[in-house]
């Protein structure tokens, strides 16, 4: 398992956060203290705290070194 920080500050960074994760197979978490919701859930998103930086853990590793670098953008600085 890999895991990084991610900001989802704004309407847009969560709809593209969400499109790029869901092309990829296995399991992605957010945990934002003790809320663990699938990254693949708009709705889930939108339920945390988004003015904060959210872990993203990615279960599978081969699943990460593929989808990591497409995530960039959202990682927090």
């Amino acid at each position: 398992m890999q895991s990084v920080e991610v900001l989802l500050n704004s309407i847009d960074k969560v709809k593209n956060f969400v499109n790029t994760v869901s092309r990829y197979e296995g399991e992605f978490d957010l945990v934002s203290g003790r809320y663990v919701i699938d990254a693949k859930s708009i709705m889930g998103i939108f339920s945390l705290d988004l003015s904060q930086p959210i872990r993203l853990d990615v279960h599978d590793d081969a699943v990460a070194e593929k989808v990591l670098p497409e995530l960039t953008a959202f990682l927090a600085k």
